[in-house]
């Protein structure tokens, strides 16, 4: 078995009125938020599935079903925990961990310090382990229009000895 694993993941969900919006685990003020069973947090979603997907582990709607009523309306930072358990508990360690966090708006550059805090913490790693990027769509299709936030997680495991 390999010492390092690589995983990718992705998330995007469409934005809906009258929810908080849910961004790496921190509240970003803003006039919607992503609508979904959870919190529909895309950025702590696209991590998890990096994260199973590099253990090898599944994905998130594997462990937390949509169409599983206890998941409803859980803060994704539970989900992170739960990963984070399960990596620790078959031999993994987070070495770092890159998101990328697509959206027109709000702007997020004054938030991405916070939602590294947030998941480095999360993941029980140190905050350097941790990047996290906001970019723009130019305008172009439903994450351009503003109707919608997308979110690119690569991660890094090794085995521990």
């Amino acid at each position: 078995m390999s010492r390092y694993r690589v995983g990718n993941g992705f998330d995007v969900h469409r934005l809906a009125p009258g929810r908080p919006l849910m961004l790496g685990g921190v509240l970003v003020p803003h006039d919607r938020g992503l609508a979904g069973h959870s919190d529909g947090d895309c950025a702590i979603h696209a991590l998890c599935d990096a994260l199973l997907g590099a253990a090898a582990a599944g994905d998130l709607g594997t462990l937390f079903p949509s169409s599983d009523e206890r998941w409803k309306d859980t803060p994704s930072a539970r989900f992170l925990e739960e990963v984070a358990r399960l990596l620790e508990e078959r031999g993994w360690s987070v070495q770092n961990a890159d998101v990328t966090v697509v959206a027109e708006a709000p702007r997020l550059a004054p938030h991405t310090a916070a939602m590294r805090d947030r998941m480095s913490g999360l993941l029980r790693v140190a905050t350097d382990a941790v990047s996290v990027k906001a970019k723009s769509a130019d305008g172009t299709g439903a994450i351009g229009s503003g109707d919608a936030i997308a979110a690119f997680a690569t991660v890094l495991l090794e085995r521990r000895e």
